[in-house]
Formats: structure tokens, sequence, C-alpha cells
């Protein structure tokens, strides 16, 4: 008898009715064996050693302020309550604030100095300023964006308009995945105790115009993580691997007939789903994590906390995940700012220092705003300068990583491209 092992995809989907007893004992004895075909990068050998195998990106939707924060400006409290100078706004666009009165506002909150190089952070922040020392914190970034939902596409997509891959798919399109049983991008949403939270599209983890099956999955915190993924009451699972077998093995045949890549991505959606089932909720129980765990992240079992959500990242990432990316809510204050801010980052600093601590990262500070922090002054960089550094950390050339999309090569990094970073590698 061939060994199991030595089967091909092709030739175990056409032997599906020889019954379920191949698909349980496969996938128990191979789960490799019914990994999908995008589980693996289109990048054979990268040029770049590979020094991150996976990103873990969090994001705080609807824009914290960086002058409570990260940016400490004494000068703002100087002209705490004076006009804005022209000279910093004069023919640029402010959103709601175009042709309005524009008035200084000083800090509200205090700031402290951290770590051997004494950083300063806000006292809003005493769990990151503990770690510090392990973190780069880009001061002067750019952006072409003015609006939440505008902002939010150029950070993950490197453009403003809706249709252009995110950068969590084209990770996963160029690397693949190492998770033999969970998607290769995956997204977690959180959502505060406060006023209504930043709404955050689907689109934004999009794969555009790269293969659908390259698209981020998202995991809900509470409830099921993922609709429709239980099987429905009275079907076994040997009777649903039954199932998704025969279909694969029909969308097989079709396949070979239409050559539409999007049937390839078909079958891999079955297959991963069918993984899915039995890998999600071992996933999602965090109880055996420990109590000193528990604690260090400040997070109870199935809470949907942000810091529950940082602790899935971690669990995500050991188990093979290239791209896992966090959205917290509620960062859209206004005038609640004093109100809202404390909460907000009670919310998520402890958890991102511990997250921080688990995996040992290290870095520093770079970049310089003006004396108003209003404006990039030192070391200015842009989104794409963000998106060239972390390709080039997976091993990946932006400028050479290319998808061809109406007649152009498209990249993440866009048509402006990018420089990597170097001076805040470590």
């Amino acid at each position: 008898m061939t060994p199991l092992t030595q089967h091909t995809r092709r030739a175990f989907l056409g032997r599906a009715s020889q019954g379920v007893g191949a698909v349980a004992l496969a996938s128990l004895m191979n789960p490799g064996l019914l990994r999908a075909s995008g589980a693996r990068g289109v990048l054979g050998s990268l040029p770049f050693p590979q020094k991150a195998k996976r990103v873990i990106w969090l994001t705080m939707a609807g824009g914290p302020s960086q002058l409570e924060l990260f940016d400490h400006k004494p000068k703002l409290a100087e002209m705490d309550g004076k006009p804005m100078p022209e000279s910093f706004t004069k023919g640029q666009q402010l959103a709601q604030l175009q042709g309005q009165k524009l008035v200084c506002k000083g800090p509200m909150f205090q700031f402290q100095k951290f770590g051997k190089n004494q950083t300063e952070l806000s006292e809003l922040l005493p769990h990151l300023g503990s770690v510090v020392d392990d973190i780069c914190i880009v001061k002067a970034r750019t952006t072409d964006a003015i609006n939440h939902d505008p902002a939010h596409m150029f950070i993950n997509t490197g453009s403003q308009i809706a249709g252009r891959p995110s950068m969590g798919s084209w990770v996963t399109y160029g690397l693949g995945s190492e998770a033999e049983d969970l998607p290769g991008f995956v997204v977690l949403m959180s959502t505060g105790k406060g006023r209504t939270p930043q709404p955050v599209a689907s689109r934004q983890w999009s794969s555009g115009f790269l293969p659908s099956r390259f698209q981020g999955v998202q995991l809900r915190s509470l409830g099921d993580p993922v609709l429709y993924l239980t099987s429905p009451n009275g079907v076994t699972r040997e009777r649903q691997g039954n199932d998704v077998a025969a279909i694969n093995a029909l969308n097989k045949q079709h396949a070979m007939r239409v050559d539409d890549p999007e049937i390839a991505t078909r079958i891999a959606q079955y297959e991963m789903a069918f993984q899915m089932q039995a890998s999600v909720p071992e996933l999602m129980d965090i109880h055996g994590e420990g109590a000193k765990t528990l604690e260090l992240y400040g997070c109870q079992p199935g809470d949907g906390s942000f810091a529950s959500n940082c602790l899935l990242a971690r669990r995500l990432a050991e188990r093979g995940t290239r791209f896992i990316q966090l959205y917290h809510r509620d960062w859209d204050h206004h005038s609640l700012l004093k109100e809202e801010l404390p909460i907000r980052a009670r919310e998520v600093d402890q958890a991102c220092a511990a997250l921080i601590n688990d995996l040992k990262q290290r870095g520093m500070v770079y970049g310089a705003t003006d004396d108003l922090g209003y404006a990039a002054q030192e070391n200015i960089t842009t989104v794409h300068d963000v998106h060239a550094t972390m390709l080039h950390q997976l091993g990946i050339r932006h400028d050479a990583f290319t998808f061809k999309f109406q007649g152009l090569d498209a990249k993440l990094t866009g048509v402006e491209g990018g420089k990597v970073l170097k001076h805040i590698l470590a």
C-alpha cells in the first residue's frame, strides 16, 4: 500500500468517494496534506535575511493624541489659549476646522521620563514606560490623509483609494503562512467602554486585486469566533469532512475546465474552514495560559478585551499565522479628550507592554516634530517608509515585490516608493 504521506492533494480529493475515514485519518496523521495552496507564498529565495517571520500590528482606530501620549511639547503650555500661528497652517486642509479660529491648547496630562534614555511618555502609559527601551517611537511620520477612513486605508494599503490590497494580504501573498490549520492573515477587533466606537470597514483587510484567498479573516472576540463555522445540530465532523472532500473534488474538476483562480480560493476556503472547526476553539480558549499570564496581560478568558486579543495575537504567532492585526476602537475623542483618553490608555497600556515583554523586541526613539508638535521636522518618514521597513525585516525587497494590475506593476509602497528606515533597526 502506498504510504499516506506520499499522496498528493489531487489524489486525495479524487479518492473522496472512498469515505470520510481517509479525510479524518489524513488530517490527524498529516495536517499539511489538507493545507490550502495559499499557504505557500509566491516568493522563493528572499533577497534579505529574514529578521522577522511574522507581524503583529496594533491599530488604535480613531487617532490617539500624540501630544498627550508620546510627543511632549512644553511650548504648547506656554501658548495655551493663544492663537495658533498662521505660519503653521496657511494653505493646508484642516478637515472640519477649515476657516475657523485656531487656538493652542496646552498639555492636559503630565509626562514622565522612562528607561535608560529617559524617554518622555505620558503619565497615562506607565506600563509602556517600563518597556520603552525595547520599542522604537517614530515621531516624524507624515501622511496624505486627513480623515479617519482614508487614513485607515492609507496606513493599511498605501493608498487612500479603496480596492488596493492590504499590507497583511501583500505579506501572506509573498510569504504564505506557517499555520497548518489557521488563516495566514487574522484580524481581531475590540471595543472599549465609552462613546460610540470608530467604525472600521472590512475593506481595511481586503486582498484587493490579489487573489481573494489572501484577504484577512476576522475572528470575533465575543460569541462564535467565526460565524457559521460550527457544524449544524446533527451533523458530525466526519459527515462534514465527507461533504468538504466531495465539494472540493467537484471544484477541482471545474477548475480544470475553466482555469479560474477564484475556484482555487474556494477550494482553499472549504479546506481551511474544515480545519478551523477544530483549531479555532482551541486557539480561543486561553484558560490554559495560567493565572500569571492572564495577570500579566490584565485579561480574563472570554472578556473580548484588547488585552485578550493581545494574548490571542501571541498564540496565533506561535501557531504560525503570518500577519495579525488588532484594532481597538474608541480613539476619536474630540472635545472629550480629557475624559476619554485616560480610559482608553488604561485599556491598552498594560496589554501592549505585556505583549512586548512576551515577544522581547528591541528598539529606540526616532525623529522629531516642531515646537508645537504640528509637523514633522527631523528624520521625516512616510507611511511608505514604514511599509518598506516592515517588508525589509521580512526579507522582502519592497520595490521589486509587485503584482501586475491594469498594466502596471503595483506595489504596497506605491508609485512614490519608500525607503527602509535602517537607523531604527536593531
